[in-house]
């Protein structure tokens, strides 16, 4: 049996012209209605659970996702969970479930690029194929996932590279770890092992601050009363302006968590230079390397070892 779990999302929008854009309509009968080949790929249950703009999912609407999908992991009957989800914040979703959640029963989160108002709706293949990712044995162990225009992708190194193409995610620190093709799964390697995270929420409060060019730390300043800890969005390999480096200095003194982010899409922080404001200077500071994380997952990633009281990036 597999548990489809709609929360809204592009996938169930459809244009209106009074409201002047896309807006959600369908609910998840219709979607099913719509997606001819899904009723053959294994049973189903279906569950209406929101139908949000990816936009509108804050702390309190993640984590009450989050705590659902637990729910029916752990009910017993749902052999895989399949999550409609708005494109632009499905990464952190993705993070979230695939870090905090037992692999045993697999998660798959898809969505569409387009609007069953366009040609070449997306919605159908990537729902289908999503379920067939979640009924196949060999997703069992692989915890979350996200199927996208026929790719496979580990939730917790999934990113939305592309604003508005069909083929909108790729893995930056990466790569897909399987295919669906003509309806057919295929893994490109065994499943590996993973130690969840078991955080009590999402109420730690964390900022992502990119540096700009003779950034002087004030807005790191500002931000510093009101957070528990930050991630820097760096130059490169993880330079700053040196200016900045009092600010950081003022977070780790009052003993909270700065991580080191690089504004690059690939490649991870390595810290080399030496020089005011070099990498490596910023962590001997105390800061602490994002490593294979976009920003927004490096900031998920610290909110949720806040949570769970242990250093940022253990058991990853």
């Amino acid at each position: 049996m597999i548990h489809l779990l709609f929360t809204g999302g592009t996938i169930s929008m459809q244009r209106d012209a009074r409201a002047g854009g896309n807006v959600p309509a369908h609910d998840g009968a219709a979607l099913v209605a719509l997606a001819p080949e899904l009723p053959a790929v294994a049973p189903f249950t279906v569950e209406d659970w929101g139908r949000y703009p990816a936009c509108h999912m804050g702390p309190d609407t993640l984590w009450a996702l989050r705590s659902r999908v637990a729910a029916v992991q752990g009910g017993g009957a749902a052999q895989g969970i399949v999550v409609t989800h708005g494109t632009d914040t499905l990464e952190e979703t993705a993070y979230l479930l695939g870090r905090t959640l037992d692999p045993a029963v697999p998660v798959v989160l898809t969505g569409a690029m387009r609007t069953s108002s366009e040609a070449g709706w997306d919605g159908p293949r990537n729902l289908t194929d999503a379920a067939r990712v979640a009924a196949d044995p060999a997703s069992r162990g692989r915890g979350a996932m996200v199927v996208f225009a026929g790719k496979i992708f580990d939730g917790r190194t999934v990113a939305k590279v592309q604003a508005t193409a069909l083929d909108a995610f790729a893995a930056p620190h990466g790569a897909p770890i399987g295919t669906v093709a003509e309806g057919r799964v295929t893994f490109h390697a065994a499943a590996g092992p993973r130690t969840p995270l078991a955080p009590a929420g999402l109420s730690a409060r964390v900022a992502l601050v990119p540096l700009t060019l003779g950034d002087d730390g004030a807005g790191l300043d500002l931000l510093r009363p009101t957070h528990d800890g930050v991630v820097l969005g760096a130059f490169g390999s993880g330079n700053l302006p040196p200016g900045a480096l009092p600010a950081i200095e003022r977070w780790i003194g009052e003993g909270k968590p700065v991580v080191l982010g690089s504004r690059c899409l690939f490649g991870e922080v390595s810290p080399a230079y030496a020089f005011p404001g070099g990498g490596a200077t910023v962590v001997r500071l105390g800061a602490v390397p994002a490593g294979p994380r976009t920003l927004a997952q490096a900031r998920l990633e610290l909110a949720l070892a806040l949570a769970a009281g242990v250093p940022y990036g253990a058991g990853a």
